[in-house]
């Protein structure tokens, strides 16, 4: 186990998923930019980093039939099957750092909400655009949401890098090209506001 695995299972083993600042009780923002993409529900989505997200949950519910969950934490995705229940066997579970994994397939959109922002190192960011260009079809939808500009420093005691859209493009080069971008103030569990800066881009 890395050090990267091992800090992310000692997070869900020591806080409840609704008790961590990215908890969500609704994907609202994830949802809208993925209704916004044309995506059907035969769309093979996958949700980078998803963990014990309810974006899962909402996919779904809302019928999509193709959807892979990646994370580090084995215990984060416990975590959503658990709540999951009888439907965890419609998800595709996969237990790897996005950075040494490598995708068996292509798809049509690719979500990542706090994932990208983690990796402060441009080596690590140049392994996770081999990795997108691997698992991301020609045209299609890659989703990103970071924090802002001025947004957090830090997150679960790590350092982040902060991004404005813009930034984003330039990061990913000519091969994506953006479509829109947006900001959400995100509320943690205890009130505190997180700038969040989201991204949709389309694979040319």
């Amino acid at each position: 186990m890395t050090s990267r695995q091992a800090h992310w299972n000692e997070v869900y083993a020591t806080k409840a998923a609704d008790k961590v600042s990215w908890f969500q009780a609704r994907a609202a923002m994830s949802m809208h930019l993925i209704a916004c993409s044309d995506a059907s529900e035969e769309s093979a989505i996958i949700d980078i980093g998803g963990g014990a997200s309810v974006l899962i949950d909402q996919l779904v519910d809302a019928g999509f039939g193709d959807v892979t969950v990646l994370d580090i934490s084995e215990r984060a995705l416990v975590c959503s099957k658990e709540r999951l229940g009888s439907r965890a066997g419609e998800v595709h579970w996969i237990v790897s750092d996005v950075l040494a994994w490598t995708p068996a397939r292509a798809y049509d959109i690719w979500h990542d909400r706090a994932v990208f922002h983690f990796l402060t190192d441009e080596s690590e960011r140049t392994a996770y655009r081999s990795v997108l260009e691997k698992g991301l079809r020609k045209s299609g939808t890659l989703i990103l949401g970071t924090f802002a500009d001025d947004g957090p420093e830090r997150c679960s005691g790590l350092p982040v890098h902060r991004w404005s859209a813009d930034a984003l493009a330039r990061e990913l080069g000519s091969e994506f090209r953006l479509i829109e971008s947006l900001r959400e103030d995100h509320s943690t569990p205890w009130g505190a506001v997180q700038p969040f800066t989201w991204a949709r881009f389309e694979r040319i």
